[in-house]
């Protein structure tokens, strides 16, 4: 509810709309993979869409999701004790979606951008989805809950299925969605995996530029099919001894997106840092925001320049 009354607050501020969803809209809309998510917390989850018209009204426009989960025990797949504290965190890719909304608006840039947040808590409670419970999503896939901690995929999954709904030019979420990533690259750089090389590419020099690496992980057929389900259409987690986590979310993710550009950014090692940078305090870093507004203004000449050309 916070996280949706500062987007509204930021859309006020810099002339963006701002609309909510509420457990009702969800439920008609049958967003059951978050609505599941959300079942075991006292704070109702919010569907948070934002929208920058710096476009022409026709232009298809650039879809950022952001992963808002603002508190992640794990659920019934409860996390250890240590450093649970830092999950409070676990709302970055969501707050980076504001971020960018809200830069892009306060500049001006002339471009249609549309930002999404599924927001909710993770919590353990006798109403708390379980390990083995089956959720159907908005797409009308099926998804088998293995690990109740791996339930960023799962609300990424609903909105996913919801951008498709603007025929956007590209797609692009950002969560910390796996702790796997840390293992791959550290703190020092996101991984990013999609279904279109050029975006990848081109978010990659963004990155170089303004100094929030990415690094480009494949998803193949095999990491596809670690993550089907023998009882629904998939599963959250792929089996043990698989291994490649941040891969399988991304293959999990790639099965809601449909006729669209996409990228999806893990920011797990690097959207909380435990030393000062020079351009960073220690903490929440906002790793993705100069990243985005580069792309987005990069991608405003590139339009400008072809509706010229006609």
């Amino acid at each position: 509810s916070y996280l949706a009354d500062k987007a509204r607050e930021f859309a006020k501020s810099f002339e963006m709309t701002c609309k909510v969803l509420t457990t009702n809209d969800m439920k008609r809309l049958g967003m059951g993979a978050l609505l599941g998510v959300s079942k075991g917390s006292e704070e109702p989850p919010a569907f948070i869409v934002l929208e920058h018209h710096g476009g022409t009204k026709d232009d298809p426009p650039i879809v950022i999701i952001g992963k808002g989960i603002t508190f992640d025990t794990g659920g019934i797949s409860l996390k250890p004790p240590p450093n649970m504290d830092e999950m409070k965190m676990d709302m970055s890719g969501g707050s980076i979606t504001i971020g960018t909304l809200s830069a892009a608006a306060s500049l001006k840039i002339p471009l249609n951008v549309v930002g999404i947040i599924p927001a909710s808590e993770n919590m353990p409670s006798g109403t708390a989805i379980k390990p083995g419970d089956i959720l159907k999503s908005m797409s009308g896939k099926t998804i088998e809950v293995l690990n109740t901690d791996a339930e960023g995929r799962l609300v990424l999954a609903d909105a996913l299925t919801y951008a498709a709904r603007y025929n956007p030019k590209a797609v692009i979420d950002l969560a910390t969605l796996t702790g796997a990533v840390i293992v791959a690259l550290g703190h020092q750089a996101a991984a990013v995996l999609g279904n279109n090389d050029a975006l990848i590419a081109h978010l990659q020099q963004c990155g170089e530029v303004t100094g929030e690496r990415l690094w480009q992980l494949p998803i193949w057929p095999e990491h596809e099919k670690a993550v089907k389900s023998d009882i629904a259409d998939l599963k959250n987690i792929a089996s043990p001894g698989v291994g490649a986590g941040t891969i399988t979310a991304g293959a999990f993710l790639k099965a809601f997106v449909e006729d669209y550009p996409w990228c999806h950014l893990d920011i797990a090692g690097t959207s909380w840092s435990g030393e000062e940078k020079p351009y960073t305090p220690k903490g929440a870093s906002g790793f993705g925001v100069r990243l985005l507004i580069r792309f987005l203004e990069q991608e405003a000449k590139k339009t400008s320049l072809q509706k010229n050309d006609k």
